[in-house]
């Protein structure tokens, strides 16, 4: 009996423990753009062709929550920074809640109320100084009207922090740290809520850091002070963020990511780093790095709700990448797959007929080489591959897939065996530029390629 009381206590905690540390990935509904689907065709698209389960918004529009009701797709709601200072009455602010949310509640799952968005970045010292005691005015107007399940938070650009030289340097702008960010997580303490960041390596890297940007293979960033390398710049900026709250007693409260992303086209001349391959590589290892759950080198296993930006292209944003950082053209066609996609059999779609692929013929899709491709580019890919671990035993010496002995034979064999075993994304098949898919099945006498 002792055994089993003690087996169930157990069980619970670990239960306990895997719900308190589940997050999500979403994304961010922008909408500067006059050629936008409607909110409900938006709901079901998202309901049934993605794996994406939370939306957030930049309003509080009530056709767009109207629309997504009953869908198990939550939502982050925001209140412009204009509104700010009346919500500080605590009248306004019962208003408020009345009016855009208890309309809605629960059929609309509302996870967060943003309460307005960059106000330290705006510079407006008025609104600056009222945005906390806004955030308590509609947490309270929650509690009155017996909602809980809502937290409430604002969302920071990274500005918020000087210049990282070490993730473990980060600390808050002087003269903000005390009198804002300290009262700030003071509040993300007591309510349970999350400090959300806008992380975006895409302006902060140079052109020398690249691949550290977008989650390609790099010699890693060393933090002197803690001994510990940094191979993505996402981790770098999170854990720079971590640094300046512990600075302050805060690292026990969680961090959430407002918008990150990646834009997939922009002007040559002044935008070179915008393009489809960089957005795919961010995205699509962004999503990977997230769902594997192992947090960063000073936060390990933590995971962080987080918010792709953003759904849809926006054509009426003014450069040419404010108006490309979209998942989906707005007649929902993808710009490209990060993983957030449904299989055919998950949408509803028609199953593939159990038979196996012709070695010439086939409804599949492989990865493989690039002509132009480089013998060096593909040892390297050869090489990464083989060191995770995948099967690489048909092109050793002897296998069915040795002869033709040449790098490029070996590497698409590897690239291919890489692709599939993690989900064939696009982003699956990247390799630095080096991998293209294709809907020919490579595989040749007694050599398979893996379908």
């Amino acid at each position: 009996m002792k055994n089993q009381i003690h087996f169930l206590l157990i069980f619970s905690l670990l239960l306990l423990l895997s719900t308190a540390t589940s997050s999500f990935i979403g994304v961010n509904f922008g909408r500067v753009a006059d050629n936008l689907p409607p909110p409900s065709s938006v709901a079901n698209f998202l309901t049934s062709q993605t794996t994406l389960t939370s939306v957030k918004l930049f309003d509080c529009d009530p056709q767009i929550l109207q629309a997504f009701a009953n869908t198990n797709i939550s939502l982050t709601v925001n209140i412009p920074n204009a509104n700010i200072i009346q919500l500080t009455d605590p009248s306004a602010a019962q208003s408020w809640v009345s009016s855009n949310i208890l309309p809605y509640h629960p059929q609309t799952i509302i996870r967060y109320i943003a309460v307005g968005n960059e106000v330290h970045f705006s510079g407006d010292k008025a609104l600056i100084a009222n945005t906390v005691k806004a955030m308590e005015s509609i947490h309270q107007a929650l509690q009155s009207s017996k909602i809980t399940d809502i937290k409430v938070t604002t969302p920071h650009s990274l500005a918020i922090l000087p210049p990282l030289m070490s993730p473990s340097s980060g600390h808050f702008q002087k003269g903000y740290d005390h009198v804002f960010f300290g009262p700030l997580l003071e509040f993300h303490r007591k309510t349970k809520s999350p400090f959300m960041v806008n992380p975006y390596p895409y302006f902060g890297f140079n052109a020398s850091m690249i691949e550290f940007a977008i989650f390609k293979k790099n010699d890693g960033v060393l933090d002197k002070a803690t001994g510990l390398k940094y191979y993505n710049m996402f981790d770098y900026l999170m854990d720079g963020v971590y640094s300046a709250m512990k600075r302050l007693g805060y690292d026990d409260v969680d961090i959430a990511v407002g918008e990150t992303g990646w834009p997939s086209a922009g002007d040559p001349a002044t935008e070179p780093a915008a393009t489809l391959d960089n957005a795919v590589s961010y995205n699509g290892n962004l999503v990977k790095h997230l769902k594997s759950g192992k947090g960063t080198p000073l936060m390990p296993n933590r995971t962080f709700d987080t918010y792709i930006f953003a759904l849809f292209n926006e054509n009426l944003k003014e450069s040419v990448s404010e108006r490309n950082y979209g998942l989906f053209r707005p007649d929902f066609s993808p710009v490209y797959d990060v993983g957030v996609l449904k299989s055919p059999s998950q949408a509803g779609g028609p199953t593939a007929a159990p038979t196996a692929p012709s070695p010439t013929e086939s409804g599949g899709k492989w990865c493989v080489a690039k002509p132009d491709a480089t013998d060096d580019k593909l040892q390297g890919n050869l090489d990464y591959v083989c060191s995770l671990g995948i099967d690489c035993k048909p092109i050793q010496d002897g296998g069915p897939c040795f002869d033709p002995n040449t790098v490029r034979s070996h590497a698409s064999y590897a690239m291919n065996a890489y692709y599939h075993i993690n989900g064939q994304q696009d982003s699956d098949c990247f390799f630095d530029g080096t991998g293209v898919v294709t809907s020919s099945n490579p595989s040749y006498e007694a050599c398979q390629y893996v379908t």
